[in-house]
């Protein structure tokens, strides 16, 4: 990447600045500002990533599968992240691990190590994701906000009161707060964001836990079994649609490979950039699993065959009301920092091409300077304050359209699962490494990536089940829980 591109950690200057002396104590060996990122914040960007609010869908997915393939799938997903996400870091610099050529970007990468059609392919899979990502977030956050409304309705007039409310303009507040964080320029600058969401994810994932364990606790019985939801209970079909979805779900519930390579890019170095995204990726993925087997196994055996498709808001639990609304509140401060670790690589993708095309345009170069109270001094952008701000507005009225969205997600996460998380990552590794065809190493890797394209395509197939039967009583505008 020449100098005088810019970087999407960055904010754009008017004027190109003089080059800085690379490995200066100011300025990493790209020439660019240094990086200040740690194990820990890689793991705080990750975390925000990967616990969403889908952690509370576990307990469904679990009862499923039943006790046996419900746990063991989700330790083989965690394996699967883990080691498919070591592989992708190790492609963070081109030739030498240490010394070697920065990829800021996961297209970046993909087109050093493999080139030509599969750049655009991973490009289009990866944003059209995210995209999809921030719409999901936005439903999921108005029904959290919709469940403490309904939660103090149950309390007050009973568990048994319809308690109706409409969830539209719960997604418009949630889209304003997004309008206004959107404005953060950088992945560099939304540390401190993660780490609150973060902390959010793991307050109100431990609230359902210890709901759960409490329902054990109260009626005594471990419920479910091992081969999950009975037929009978449901049809064969359903069955098998249901149990392609839930492998989808917990699939779906590690991905973070799309934003990954971003992430990276905000370590310090030495050690390598890849050592510490080992580490951790290691973290990460161990207290997710962690918290995961936790949750959905304590749900399952709370609620069995009936666990709802999220313990908060579809009220598995009713009481302690206010416990319930601490929960959910968290869920949506997750999510608010959840969406913008999301989008930051689809602002900077869609900020740097459109300065690439127009070097000269003011609105799209010019930062215009001010002081902001407690904050300091902001650089405003008025190209990046039209543009994020029509984003989020754009994806907050398609949440109101298709409010079941979450479903399309599903269907997205299940096209996005294969080639971002395991077919990309094993591909630029052989590349790298050079490992030879029909090697021992090689047959496994494309093993590997064999069965991983079999699950995302019965997953993809459970996922479009659920949208056609969505579709039977859609209406645009008209949600209400």
């Amino acid at each position: 990447m020449g100098d005088n591109q810019i970087n999407p950690r960055q904010g754009f200057e008017l004027s190109v600045p003089m080059p800085p002396e690379v490995g200066s104590k100011c300025y990493d060996d790209d020439g660019r500002l240094k990086r200040t990122g740690t194990v820990w914040t890689a793991s705080a960007h990750i975390i925000t990533a990967v616990i969403g609010s889908g952690v509370l869908s576990l307990a469904w997915a679990v009862a499923q599968l039943g006790w046996v393939a419900g746990p063991a799938v989700m330790l083989l997903f965690s394996f699967v992240t883990f080691y498919t996400s070591t592989l992708l870091s190790a492609c963070y610099r081109s030739g030498d691990p240490v010394i070697g050529k920065r990829n800021y970007t996961y297209t970046d990468a993909v087109r050093s190590n493999l080139g030509g059609f599969k750049v655009k392919i991973c490009g289009f899979v990866q944003y059209l994701n995210l995209f999809g990502v921030a719409i999901g977030y936005t439903i999921a956050s108005s029904i959290s906000m919709v469940a403490i409304k309904r939660s103090n309705c149950f309390y007050k007039n009973g568990d048994t009161a319809p308690c109706h409310v409409n969830s539209n303009p719960y997604m418009i507040a949630f889209g304003v707060a997004e309008i206004i964080f959107s404005q953060i320029p950088d992945f560099d600058q939304l540390w401190w964001l993660s780490i609150v969401a973060a902390v959010m994810s793991f307050t109100y994932s431990s609230i359902g836990l210890g709901l759960g364990i409490a329902k054990v606790v109260e009626t005594g019985t471990i419920k479910g079994s091992m081969t999950g939801i009975d037929i009978g209970a449901v049809t064969e079909t359903q069955k098998i649609w249901r149990s392609f979805q839930a492998l989808g779900d917990i699939a779906f519930a590690y991905s973070y490979s799309l934003i990954l390579i971003e992430i990276q890019d905000t370590i310090k170095s030495p050690p390598s950039e890849a050592k510490t995204m080992k580490k951790a990726t290691l973290v990460s993925v161990a207290t997710t699993t962690l918290f995961y087997m936790l949750c959905g196994c304590m749900g399952y055996a709370a609620f069995g065959d009936s666990s709802p498709g999220n313990l908060l808001t579809g009220f598995g639990f009713f009481n302690p009301y206010w416990l319930i609304d601490i929960a959910n509140a968290a869920i949506v401060i997750h999510l608010v920092g959840a969406y913008q670790v999301f989008v930051q690589p689809l602002y900077a993708f869609v900020e740097k091409t459109v300065k690439e095309k127009y070097p000269h345009s003011r609105f799209i170069t010019k930062d215009i300077k001010f002081r902001l109270p407690v904050f300091g001094s902001y650089d405003l952008n008025l190209f990046r304050l039209v543009w994020r701000t029509s984003f989020v507005i754009v994806t907050t009225v398609i949440s109101m359209i298709l409010p079941f969205f979450n479903d399309v997600v599903g269907l997205l996460g299940a096209l996005g699962f294969w080639p971002l998380t395991v077919y990309l990552p094993v591909e630029m590794y052989i590349a790298q490494k050079r490992i030879p065809k029909w090697s021992t190493r090689w047959l496994c890797l494309q093993t590997l990536s064999g069965a991983c394209l079999i699950i995302t395509i019965a997953a993809a197939a459970g996922s479009i089940a659920g949208v056609i039967s969505d579709l039977k009583i859609y209406k645009p505008f008209k949600t209400s829980y």
